[in-house]
């Protein structure tokens, strides 16, 4: 159990903390703190419970996150991704129901790290999260209209299509102002940036959109008119279990566990590029497995690790979980002292602020760019998004899961019918030893797809950084999916951008189109792809003389 739960900051504290650094990482987690307060705020709004479970939820699990996480800097708390659940949840079972099927959620994650289920994220096809991830977002956008426009509907269907015939049928009930609130808030979450980059949009957005309505008295919904006051204390929560009851929490815990468990890896993996790092993915899930099992006893709602907030850590300086604790503190502050006037936050300023986070969920630009590659991700993709705009988030994944399995069986079996092309060597050079010591040789081995994208990548950077020219040979790589795409084309910018000459050979004519339509044959340079590895060892020499 000690190889698998070996959280960063006692390692960190083992090794010794510069004063320098904590007085940074200080400064990084008050930062994110205030960045933090607005969002936390939102997702409980959004997700159908009071705004203090969203501000308890940044507090305890964002604490524990860092306090036992894998990753230096991982910021945790609520999530724009947890809202449909979340709301799914409390709408069928209620606020009960959510709390049982958080716990459990937590167990779940508990076991995937002691099973050494970490590297889970490398089989999840790079199409089946863009997926998800973008009908979240269209679900969360969805879901703001009522409050972005100030319509005065009591009640209306959790489901997608019913619930925009009902914005239709009702928006003769629109409210001027908080339509105006709603874009006002878009702007100045937006273009914030120009004027300050210390203080975030949103916070500022929250801040003179409170003023200006409680100063002129402005007919808008607020917190307060909708939820009532916001208690300034944590206090704990016990929710009443039937244990024959508990198979029917079955199916919403493991969706948590399973989305809670993707989108702390992925902000893993993203925040490790950031500082060239790496964190460990065991003892994360099983930390992400504590934060869940113990913030709903304190009225918390699911909580994971924040890729935004993360990325805002690691550029305001943070670089130990000092920060995500600092940032934890601060929002437990702000809520004992200032928690009071949150109730006088319109409900437009929020939907305007959920609207910029579902916008920068959406990952239009790779959803574009995957439904150019293979009729394969193109089926991947659009099944698991129209699944979770339609139907239901764990049917999406569900459905993601095999069909991508099933599809990826057909297209080895295609691949084992028409054979492996050769690369067309007309004097292949199988001796590496006689080449410069500064040009280096790997050879990838089979295709490039979601189970083995990540390990190439690792490794051609490893490789790669060592030399002044990496010749990577692709002769027996049959096809590339959209995972493997990616995972490369990072490989391939990090080292371009450390000054090092890629060269590919033995490509075939598929996956040239696939360069091509992604990109890398523009950022490698056409005139460095070869069609034999003698030609591509030629060149490097050439260079090198």
């Amino acid at each position: 159990m000690a190889q698998i739960f070996k959280p960063k900051l006692f390692s960190i504290l083992k090794s010794g903390l510069s004063k320098k650094q904590f007085t940074t990482d200080v400064m990084a987690g008050v930062v994110v703190g205030i960045v933090a307060l607005p969002l936390a705020i939102a997702f409980a709004v959004a997700s159908g419970v009071s705004p203090e479970k969203g501000l308890i939820t940044a507090v305890v699990a964002g604490f524990l996150i860092s306090v036992f996480g894998g990753s230096r800097v991982q910021i945790g708390g609520p999530t724009g991704a947890f809202i449909v659940i979340v709301y799914g949840i409390v709408e069928q079972y209620g606020i009960d129901g959510l709390i049982i099927s958080t716990i459990m959620a937590g167990v779940f994650m508990i076991l995937f790290g002691v099973l050494k289920l970490g590297a889970l994220l490398k089989f999840i096809p790079n199409p089946l999260v863009v997926g998800f991830t973008s009908g979240i977002a269209l679900v969360i956008f969805s879901t703001q209209i009522k409050d972005a426009l100030g319509l005065e509907i009591s009640k209306f269907s959790s489901e997608f299509i019913p619930k925009w015939i009902t914005y239709f049928e009702n928006l003769g009930s629109v409210n001027p102002l908080a339509l105006i609130i709603t874009i006002a808030s878009i702007l100045m979450v937006v273009f914030s940036k120009k004027i300050t980059k210390k203080i975030p949009g949103s916070f500022i957005a929250i801040i003179v959109t409170t003023l200006v309505v409680q100063l002129f008295n402005l007919p808008v919904t607020t917190i307060e008119s909708f939820f009532g006051e916001i208690p300034g204390n944590i206090s704990i929560t016990v929710p009443e279990i039937e244990l024959s009851g508990l198979k029917n929490y079955l199916a919403p815990a493991l969706t948590i566990a399973l989305l809670g468990s993707i989108e702390s890896l992925l902000s893993a993996v993203v925040s490790d590029g950031m500082i060239s790092g790496n964190h460990r993915s065991n003892t994360e899930l099983i930390a992400q497995g504590i934060a869940n099992v113990v913030t709903p006893f304190f009225g918390g709602i699911p909580a994971t690790g924040a890729i935004a907030r993360t990325a805002t850590n690691v550029k305001n300086g943070g670089r130990t979980p000092i920060s995500g604790i600092t940032h934890a503190l601060t929002l437990l502050l702000i809520m004992l002292f200032f928690g009071k006037w949150a109730k006088l936050i319109p409900m437009s300023c929020l939907a305007g602020i959920l609207i910029v986070v579902a916008y920068n969920m959406s990952e239009w630009r790779s959803f574009v760019s995957i439904l150019k590659n293979s009729w394969f991700d193109k089926l991947v993709l659009l099944s698991t998004f129209f699944l979770t705009v339609l139907a239901d988030l764990t049917i999406a994944i569900e459905v993601g899961v095999v069909l991508s399995a099933i599809l990826f069986m057909k297209r080895m079996a295609d691949v084992s019918e028409k054979g492996i092309t050769k690369e067309l060597d007309t004097d292949v050079l199988e001796d590496y030893s006689i080449l410069p010591k500064d040009v280096s040789v790997y050879e990838i081995s089979g295709p490039l797809f979601f189970a083995s994208a990540k390990e190439y990548a690792q490794v051609i950077k490893s490789v790669g950084y060592a030399s002044k020219i990496l010749i990577i040979r692709m002769r027996h790589v049959p096809f590339m999916d959209s995972t493997g795409i990616q995972n490369f084309k990072s490989a391939i910018k990090n080292l371009r951008d450390a000054g090092i000459s890629i060269k590919l050979s033995g490509v075939n004519s598929d996956v040239k189109n696939d360069l091509d339509k992604n990109g890398i044959t523009k950022l490698v340079g056409n005139e460095n792809i070869f069609d034999a590895f003698d030609k591509a060892v030629k060149d490097a020499k050439e260079i090198r003389i």
